[in-house]
């Protein structure tokens, strides 16, 4: 492909997407079981978090697929039609996992800014209704890569380098760009006016507050780690499209592969899960507690194994 450098792309990406989908299957597959069968009851919050799983556990459905086109030498082999179902997949869920980390850093902020605001007493269906529209804005969106046109069928991106205009590639690049800015600027200001606020009424030294405050760090550090480097190298190359591929080379090099941070994310919320209440984490303690005791009774029929195991043979060497 024009402006890459593939067999660089080719040799570091398949073990990084490969250890990115098993450690999201097991964070999101675990999360989703707990809020479907032990989180109880549920509140408008908890929607939230359900859905930022689930958008996460979609995302890491489609990283299989390219791992696979990586490994291949970024030669597609599942068809045409397959391949912009998986650049949708990609797009979709990307946006709708910074939507949902938006939304939980606000209902965040409204409940310790404004604990008396009528929206922290939000259904459940209500909030439901609220994630649906989220998921539909996610997917008007997104859903451009379906109808992108692919003049080489071997390759599978939607980020193409091109100094001729096309409204679709720049539609795919003002998304990628503003549902990370944007969402940003509404975290950001949701954790300073939460610790504003905490610091005019001398509440910090509570735990629970603590606890608060701690939380929604983690969803900012989180939400820059994952999703900066691959916005501003997208900009750098916006920016700089007019130098042609030779001048490019590098900063699309390096956008391929800080976008795999951006699936990094499915792999780090689950602590922002953990954080979110305390039946989470209950629920958590004692799977950890049901796997160590597993692992005591195995380890304690191996070694009562061995010790029958040698009671015979002494009695054989006795014999």
């Amino acid at each position: 492909m024009d402006c890459l450098n593939g067999t660089l792309l080719s040799q570091l990406l398949p073990p990084v997407l490969i250890s990115e989908t098993l450690l999201g299957v097991l964070g999101n597959g675990l999360a989703l079981w707990f809020f479907c069968f032990y989180l109880k009851p549920w509140r408008s919050s908890s929607v939230l978090l359900f859905n930022l799983a689930l958008a996460d556990f979609l995302l890491i459905v489609a990283l299989p697929f390219r791992a696979c086109y990586y490994l291949y030498g970024m030669n597609w082999k599942f068809g045409d039609t397959f391949c912009k179902i998986n650049l949708f997949m990609l797009a979709m869920n990307r946006t709708g996992s910074i939507m949902f980390l938006m939304a939980i850093a606000v209902d965040r902020y409204v409940r310790v800014v404004h604990p008396h605001h009528r929206v922290n007493s939000l259904s459940v269906y209500k909030a439901t209704c609220c994630a649906a529209g989220l998921w539909l804005v996610a997917i008007s969106m997104t859903a451009h890569p379906v109808a992108m046109m692919r003049n080489n069928t071997s390759h599978c991106e939607s980020f193409m380098v091109k100094t001729e205009f096309s409204f679709s590639l720049k539609w795919h690049r003002s998304v990628f760009v503003l549902s990370f800015w944007l969402p940003l600027t509404v975290i950001l200001y949701c954790t300073v006016q939460i610790v504003v606020h905490l610091r005019r009424r001398k509440l910090a030294q509570d735990a629970k507050i603590r606890k608060a405050l701690v939380f929604v760090t983690v969803v900012v550090v989180i939400f820059i780690i994952c999703y900066l480097p691959s916005d501003v190298t997208q900009l750098l190359i916006w920016i700089n499209v007019s130098e042609g591929c030779s001048g490019l080379l590098d900063l699309t090099t390096a956008f391929y592969i800080t976008i795999t941070l951006t699936y990094l994310n499915s792999m780090l919320n689950p602590i922002i899960y953990y954080l979110s209440s305390p039946s989470f984490e209950k629920i958590y303690r004692r799977t950890i507690k049901r796997v160590k005791s597993i692992k005591n009774q195995v380890a304690d029929a191996a070694e009562a194994g061995d010790k029958a195991r040698e009671t015979g043979s002494e009695s054989i060497s006795q014999i």
